[in-house]
């Protein structure tokens, strides 16, 4: 007896109940995966991008919008702090390292970052081909963006002001050398293009000063943030309320911030998570119901197929095996749509905001949810099964005669 052709006869005379079933579930299963990916992808990429910096100096503002736009370059920033000023905060004592960057500028939706050579340090990379930059107007470019433009070393270009692409006002008059390109990182370094904060001074000096020769001085210049690193926990302490009570910048804390972040967008994924495991116990349900409603329905061809000598464990491997096709099949079509639906929004931020994000431990969580929904399909089929355990196969064949 071929029992799974046998279960596949069965399953597709309840085409509509077949689908049903399997539209539930596969949902469930997608909903379950992508929510799960998602928070794991987003939380490893913000992880990633601190970078162990513990706080963001900048201009009075948002707290959070100074962190999304200096430490995860995906926001405008607060606006400009002088840069004199700024270094007397990096000589307290309470500072191990204190990392200046520069922002205004971009090409192709590339933001333009100017920095010392300790920024690519911070973000745990290296050159991969070329040299650091050395003099104004060359710069380094992250992997993503030298693979997405087809950037290659000696090539030039001209940036354009503002945080978005804007042809309109580019830098014509500057254009910039590409003299490095570093090592892919999977994180925000990736889908930048990094310089010298002399560049992005004499890129913008026409707009800072009214004579050309201060820019030379770099006492008068403005950055937009110093990305700090404290040298013990008294710094955390002391250093924000000092910065935020007794000068005119803004100290914020990465950590904090981005977890103030999280706690908003946990309740609608916990939300989304809830919805999900609620339609895979109505899926479960539904699945119960289809297989004992199969072994009341054709209780007469159950009772034949055992007086022909096949024994009662037979009968429970037919109906296990439907329950099985049906889970397996649902099961495959919900990580597809899992797979499809997050290279769509993958998709989406890379345009949006130019990083590429891949799928982390996907196989892993297939693996754990495969195993959730067998033990699924194996308490339907041992409810289903009741009725078998009950048969009177005599009884059965006399009411059908």
């Amino acid at each position: 007896m071929n029992i799974l052709k046998l279960s596949y006869k069965n399953i597709i005379t309840k085409p509509l109940q077949t689908f049903l079933t399997v539209l539930i579930l596969s949902l469930s299963i997608g909903l379950l995966l992508g929510v799960k990916q998602l928070n794991k992808v987003f939380e490893s990429q913000l992880q990633q991008s601190l970078n162990g910096v513990d706080m963001v100096v900048g201009a009075k503002g948002s707290p959070l919008q100074l962190v999304l736009s200096a430490v995860l370059h995906i926001d405008n920033p607060t606006g400009n702090i002088s840069f004199t000023e700024a270094k007397k905060i990096a000589k307290n004592k309470y500072v191990k390292n204190a990392i200046p960057i520069s922002i205004g500028d971009n090409y192709k939706g590339y933001k333009l970052v100017g920095t010392t050579s300790e920024f690519i340090d911070l973000h745990k990379t290296s050159i991969e081909n070329g040299t650091l930059f050395k003099k104004p107007f060359e710069v380094i470019l992250g992997n993503s963006v030298a693979k997405n433009l087809n950037l290659k070393i000696g090539d030039t270009f001209s940036s354009a002001h503002g945080m978005i692409e804007n042809a309109l006002e580019n830098h014509d008059e500057n254009p910039l050398k590409v003299v490095g390109i570093l090592k892919p990182t999977q994180n925000v370094i990736d889908r930048l293009i990094v310089t010298g904060l002399e560049s992005i001074w004499h890129l913008h000096e026409h707009e800072s000063h009214q004579n050309k020769t201060n820019v030379h001085n770099h006492e008068d210049n403005e950055i937009t943030a110093l990305l700090i690193k404290f040298s013990n926990k008294m710094g955390l302490l002391q250093l924000p309320r000092m910065i935020n009570k007794d000068t005119q910048f803004q100290a914020a804390l990465p950590k904090y911030e981005l977890d103030k972040l999280f706690q908003f967008t946990a309740i609608a994924t916990k939300a989304i998570t809830w919805i999900a495991f609620a339609i895979l116990l109505v899926s479960g349900i539904s699945m119960f119901v289809s297989l004992y409603r199969m072994v009341k329905e054709q209780a007469k061809e159950l009772a034949l197929i055992r007086t022909y000598g096949a024994s009662r464990n037979i009968l429970i491997k037919l109906v296990f095996s439907q329950g099985f096709i049906i889970g397996l099949f649902s099961y495959i079509t919900g990580v597809l749509l899992a797979f499809v639906g997050l290279q769509a929004i993958f998709t989406s931020i890379k345009n949006t905001y130019k990083q590429q994000i891949y799928l982390l431990e996907f196989s892993q969580d297939v693996l754990e949810l495969f195993i959730f929904i067998f033990g699924i399909i194996v308490i339907a089929t041992l409810m289903a099964i009741r009725p078998i355990f009950k048969m009177d196969i005599s009884k059965i064949l006399s009411n059908e005669n």
